[in-house]
């Protein structure tokens, strides 16, 4: 007798009429089958987007998988949803196990046909009034960022002049240190003037203030502090028309959900504000978020600060409910172990090095909490990661339970509790007791064969 044939067992077909799409900068590779003639390529021009969907159309394709490749699938996104053509975005990590030399044809075919059989989860995609939002903040950030490397080009000008205003005060464009900086650009020098429009405020004695600036005058570095400065301020008069842009969605926004629910968000109560910085949004952002969800105070949770609170209603909004856990918010935060089990055993588990915004957002908040913080179940927490593990896994844990709680505050609509420190020092207790009484059965050792000497 011959041999018995192997059995082959094929996947299930999900998505019969599925297309495969590998997103480039300058064309699109389109998949609707698995031969040759079933792939095409199309150009990014609108009109050539167009063609797409309604080549896919032609096709009878009723779902689409495209990789989330830099910003280059977004135009795309929105055609193929205005085609009804259900798109899902996929991350590349899901799309890159091509076999053997890598070409466009191959990756939109294995998307196609991973897509086929439902194997492609689909990436959080946020809502249009959510996108908008996070596009404002995003380009808002990036004029800080812009602001601060002239900050950097403003303090080096002048240490090549010896002007060592950075020593004496903490902020040089703070209320003392911008000051000083203008007298400078105006051509003032003596060291004696400049110290005195420093504020009352300044820790620094004015004997002090003088030795820092008293320098070697260059007229190649004065411009380039004069050119850093006016860079510095109109980047801020930009961040401040952001501000005023971002406003007037979030007032928006919340007016649309009135009329949607048929009432009024609740107000918000005055507390004391926590300490901002400079940087803080232009505007009452504690009110505007905490009507935007409905009167859930985000604001309360320790080391949430203004900037914080525009990071977390501006890449997730009110939508946390896309994410059924509080781990899988975390996971796609990217602040989640990435556990790889075989065997029920874990062979390795890292978090990923790669963030989004909004994990550098609550990492931020988790520095506040171990270095500016004294008190409270976090800080607490904080220390204690930092101590068995070192202070950028405490970073990262942190962050990853003020996710936890953000989820549970937005998803259950319940307000900030604060665990006493008391009472989380006998949680904390409780819980190490479980864990030895776990490992004395792991070890078949009773409590009474236990000897302290």
């Amino acid at each position: 007798m011959g041999r018995k044939k192997k059995e082959q067992t094929s996947m299930p077909i999900v998505n019969p009429n599925a297309a495969g799409i590998d997103v480039g900068s300058r064309s699109h590779f389109v998949a609707v089958g698995q031969r040759a003639e079933d792939v095409r390529e199309f150009g990014v021009y609108s009109d050539e987007l167009q063609a797409l969907c309604l080549w896919l159309k032609e096709k009878g394709v009723t779902a689409v998988a495209l990789e989330s490749t830099g910003t280059y699938w977004q135009n795309l996104f929105i055609a193929l949803l205005d085609h009804g053509l259900n798109p899902i975005l996929v991350s590349g990590k899901f799309t890159k196990n091509v076999q053997g030399k890598k070409t466009d044809v191959q990756d939109c075919q294995y998307i196609q046909k991973m897509h086929t059989m439902g194997l492609l989860p689909a990436s959080y995609q946020p809502s249009a009034e959510v996108e908008q939002l996070r596009q404002y903040t995003r380009h808002r950030q990036s004029l800080i960022e812009s602001g601060a490397d002239c900050i950097k080009k403003m303090q080096k000008a002048m240490r090549q002049m010896n002007i060592r205003l950075d020593i004496a005060i903490s902020d040089v464009t703070g209320q003392s240190g911008k000051a000083i900086v203008q007298a400078i650009i105006a051509g003032k020098t003596d060291a004696k003037y400049l110290a005195s429009l420093a504020n009352y405020k300044i820790q620094k004695s004015k004997e002090e203030l003088e030795r820092a600036l008293t320098g070697i005058w260059k007229a190649e570095y004065v411009m380039e502090l004069k050119h850093s400065f006016e860079l510095y301020e109109f980047y801020h008069q930009k961040v401040a028309e952001c501000d005023a842009a971002i406003e007037v969605l979030l007032e928006k926004q919340i007016e649309d959900n009135e009329k949607k629910d048929g009432e009024q968000r609740p107000k918000m109560e005055r507390t004391e504000r926590k300490k901002q910085n400079k940087n803080r949004p232009k505007m009452d952002i504690e009110r505007l978020a905490f009507q935007l969800t409905g009167g859930i105070d985000l604001s309360k949770i320790d080391g949430v600060s203004g900037q914080t609170l525009l990071s977390i209603i501006s890449e997730v909004g009110t939508e946390v409910d896309k994410f059924p856990t509080a781990k899988q918010f975390a996971s796609w935060l990217r602040l989640a172990p990435n556990n790889r089990k075989t065997g029920g055993k874990v062979m390795s588990s890292h978090t990923p090095k790669r963030k989004n915004r909004l994990s550098l957002a609550l990492q931020r908040a988790a520095n506040v909490i171990g270095n500016n913080l004294k008190e409270g179940a976090l800080h607490q927490f904080f220390v204690r990661i930092k101590i068995k593990k070192g202070y950028m896994e405490a970073v990262v844990a942190t962050a990853r339970k003020l996710a936890v709680i953000i989820w549970n505050m937005l998803s259950k609509k319940e307000q900030y509790q604060p665990t006493e420190d008391a009472a989380y020092t006998e949680k904390l207790k409780a819980q190490t007791i479980k864990n030895m009484q776990r490992k004395l059965k792991r070890l078949n050792i009773s409590p009474e064969e236990l000897v302290f000497n």
